[in-house]
């Protein structure tokens, strides 16, 4: 379809009024341009987008363009479609100056709006919400590795492929105000641009990053939700973050003011690197920001991590996570005036210099201080090469210590200067931010219409425990839900019952013996007892009704697990038996070299020392075979494998990944019947992950 470029003509004038606000409402179309100032009527569109990044539903290109949609919805793919279904840009605007857009609502595409090499931009009142985000494949009782994130490299746009809700590239000034991006995988990536205003926003719920700045500077970040971006965490099993955070700040971004944000729940609170070029060369770093008054609590991993760089930490809280700061190798930094509350390790930084840490209060935290410095540091990288990396120099005074197990672990490290620290009482209850002291104080960043009251909800103030993440990413506590209390597997299996207030009732029960209650309240615990025969085969579907006028809402859980038991034989393998070379692969090797055989539940393995007793950490293999009879439906078998996999049904070589790989994913359909399932893996070293599994449904 050929673009159509929008011209406007002549309307009459309204006195006064704003450009966009004289002329009649314009619908929009599929590959419009806009060059002048509009209003676009305000219905829903669907405008679905190419998968490219170089097009858009919309473009936007010139110079004093304000495009007001009136609350107009933009719609890539059909409503209830599977989040990972989303594609292309909604809405890409091209360089230009004084480009203002707002009052806009956007769903379905890979990226909202797309923003390259702008002067002066405003994005107010949009909604960017459930867009794109991909599936999660970690489960309750352990993550998978195939969910880790890297935002290393961006130097090419690479973050594009990670999706967003804002996508903003090489802009100079402007203003990002008032908008939300929930349910997505990150709410506003910022590459190579400066001197933005980031105010009043809401970028929650994302299962990457809620902000997240690479090579981009002086830019303010004030007064945000940015809340529950995570992933890779399961309470009381395990606690990984997967390199998610409310903020990420990487590779020489610098002199940056970020104040009074609520960015608790996420995988890191902040995280700072200082980039590969630091890495290898030693210079620059993330430096020179200002992190004053926030909120970075209950991190899985670190409330702030800030690495190979100088900055300045004021009046933050950072409770309730593994680390309060985690700042290994920084340099010249202010630690000061913070809240550390109830993590397992207060403050850790290895290999740091010239650090001040000061006026700050150490509430029950497991291990208040631990300053180090390892004996041997990475053969790979550069940065040691070309700086002294010796852990020296530290200023430690007027500090709190209260209600610790362990004040401090000091090791290889000198020049510590201490002076007027308390740590004598026990914790007197919720950490406060000290009063700053006069030189502290001077550095608070004017507030936001005057307010400096960090934006904080209900959910925000609630115990790690609230984070829940399914294969979507993290749940928000709007709609109903059924969780496991204990693993997923357990028999009886104890089910929450999440969400807003109200009551539930049982609808259907499929495969279930007993039920502890059929009807209640939410936040109740329902034990489900699955029939003996039904262990792999069952649905529970629960109503829930909230206050009058709300529309009831069903929800549901259930395991499908329709594998029957597996024979496993486990072998090991050497250079002289190299299983990757061997034509039969495990069925060439010698049978002196099988270590055991053994029958399993399950094909699912993830760990990188092994939990199998008898099995070396590396070169070992296995060959497993079971059967598996489904009913009429679609179907999927899918393959999780660190290293290589085959599988073979009823005879067929079916899945042949059999190379040295980290966590992929092979999917093949199967068709209703019994079938023959063999499987053959290889581990070399490193991590394992391997699982198999028959999913209803085509993936």
């Amino acid at each position: 379809m050929r673009a159509s470029v929008l011209v406007l003509a002549a309307l009459p004038l309204l006195a006064g009024a704003p450009l966009a606000a004289r002329q009649r409402p314009v619908e929009l179309r599929p590959g419009m341009v806009i060059t002048r100032s509009i209003r676009v009527a305000p219905k829903e569109y669907r405008l679905p987008a190419k998968a490219s990044m170089d097009s858009a539903a919309i473009v936007i290109r010139g110079n004093d363009i304000t495009v007001d949609f009136g609350g107009a919805t933009m719609r890539g793919t059909a409503p209830g479609a599977d989040p990972d279904q989303g594609t292309g840009v909604a809405i890409r605007v091209e360089g230009g100056r004084n480009v203002q857009l707002r009052n806009l609502r956007l769903r379905g595409y890979k990226i909202g709006i797309l923003v390259r090499g702008t002067r002066n931009l405003t994005l107010e009142r949009i909604d960017a919400s459930d867009n794109w985000k991909p599936r999660l494949y970690s489960l309750i009782e352990h993550e998978s590795l195939v969910d880790w994130l890297s935002y290393h490299q961006n130097e090419k746009d690479e973050w594009q492929r990670h999706g967003a809700g804002f996508y903003l590239t090489d802009v100079r000034g402007g203003t990002i105000r008032n908008n939300t991006v929930l349910r997505g995988m990150n709410g506003l990536l910022i590459t190579r641009s400066d001197s933005l205003r980031i105010v009043e926003n809401n970028f929650s719920f994302n299962s990457g990053l809620g902000v997240g700045l690479y090579r981009s500077s002086f830019n303010s970040i004030l007064r945000n939700r940015l809340d529950y971006n995570v992933r890779g965490y399961s309470h009381g099993f395990y606690r990984r973050g997967q390199d998610s955070a409310a903020l990420l700040m990487y590779e020489q971004s610098s002199s940056n003011v970020v104040a009074y944000n609520s960015a608790t729940h996420s995988g890191d609170g902040l995280f700072v690197w200082a980039g590969q070029s630091t890495m290898d060369t030693g210079k620059g770093g993330v430096n020179d920001n200002l992190f004053f008054g926030n909120d970075f609590s209950y991190a899985p991993t670190n409330a702030m991590e800030a690495t190979f760089s100088r900055n300045r930490f004021i009046a933050n809280y950072a409770n309730g996570s593994d680390h309060g700061l985690w700042g290994g190798y920084s340099y010249e930094s202010t630690i000061a005036a913070n809240c550390f509350q109830g993590n397992r390790i207060g403050i850790a930084i290895e290999h740091g210099q010239d650090n001040l840490i000061g006026v700050n209060r150490f509430y029950g935290d497991s291990l208040a201080l631990y300053l180090w410095a390892n004996p041997i540091e990475p053969s790979d990288w550069g940065y040691p090469k070309h700086r002294d990396t010796k852990s020296r120099d530290y200023r430690i005074e007027g500090n709190e210590f209260a209600g610790y197990k362990v004040l401090r672990q000091i090791v290889n490290t000198t020049g510590l200067v201490e002076a007027r620290n308390d740590s004598a009482g026990a914790a007197p209850g919720p950490c406060v931010v000290p009063k700053l002291p006069p030189d502290l104080a001077r550095l608070a960043p004017p507030g936001v219409g005057g307010s400096t009251a960090i934006p904080s909800s209900d959910l925000a103030k609630r115990p790690r425990s609230a984070i829940v993440v399914d294969e979507w990413g993290p749940y928000d506590w709007r709609s109903p839900k059924l969780w496991p209390v204990d693993s997923s597997r357990a028999v009886p299996l104890r089910l929450a019952v999440l969400g807003p207030a109200g009551r539930w009732r049982t609808v259907t029960r499929l495969g279930i013996e007993a039920l502890s209650k059929t009807s209640g309240r939410m936040g109740d615990t329902v034990v489900v007892t699955p029939r003996a025969n039904a262990r792999g085969d069952w649905e529970l579907e629960l109503e829930w009704a909230g206050a009058a006028g709300t529309a009831p809402v069903r929800f549901r859980y259930g395991r499908y697990e329709p594998l029957e038991a597996w024979t496993a034989k486990f072998y090991a393998w050497s250079d002289s038996t190299d299983i990757r070379k061997l034509p039969g692969g495990v069925r060439d090797l010698p049978a002196t070299q099988m270590l055991f055989e053994r029958p399993l539940s399950r094909l699912d393995y993830q760990w990188y020392r092994p939990q199998v007793a008898g099995l070396p950490r590396d070169r070992w293999a296995l060959e497993a075979e079971t059967r598996v009879t489904l009913p009429a439906g679609e179907y999927t078998l899918r393959t999780i494998s660190d290293d290589g996999i085959r599988v073979w049904v009823d005879g067929v070589l079916a899945i042949d990944n059999w190379d040295l790989h980290g966590s992929e994913l092979d999917f093949v359909r199967l068709s209703a019947g019994t079938h023959r399932i063999r499987v053959e893996f290889f581990q070399v070293d490193g991590w394992t992950e391997l699982r198999v599994e028959v999913l209803k449904g085509s993936r």
